[in-house]
């Protein structure tokens, strides 16, 4: 039975190219809430041009200190969207992602390997078996 986050695999593939793709893979993608900042993020005062003006409201509620300047949403103050090292707040996770910075890096872990001739686990992949109430 799988359980927690994983999958299978099934190729065709030699066991060290299969190796080699799970150890090289990884994908750039928003940070979620709760996870650490890789860099801190800071927006200078001034016209903040990459949004439309139907965006300012929503900016405002996500506690940027914003206002309205003939159609352009400016920012009226410094504002510091995260620091590095820190969690990531779920206003920040939104502005992160409407500005394109991308702070997470997914990657693929292999646990185990399975053919017909043998079985090897890589490592113990550290999620709980629900059906052993653990």
């Amino acid at each position: 039975m799988l359980y927690g986050e994983c999958g299978l695999f099934f190729t065709n593939l030699p066991k060290e190219e299969v190796m080699r793709i799970f150890e090289t893979f990884e994908e750039r993608d928003f940070a979620r809430t709760g996870s650490l900042a890789t860099e801190t993020v800071e927006l200078n005062e001034g016209p903040l041009e990459q949004f439309t003006h139907e965006m300012e409201p929503f900016l405002r509620k996500q506690g940027m200190p914003v206002r309205l300047n003939k159609g352009v949403i400016e920012l009226v103050a410094d504002h510091v969207v995260c620091r590095e090292g820190e969690p990531i707040s779920p206003e920040a996770s939104r502005i992160l992602h409407l500005m394109g910075v991308q702070m997470a890096t997914f990657r693929l872990k292999l646990v185990c390997r399975w053919s017909p001739d043998e079985f090897e686990i890589y490592r113990d992949h550290g999620v709980a078996n629900p059906s052993d109430g653990s």
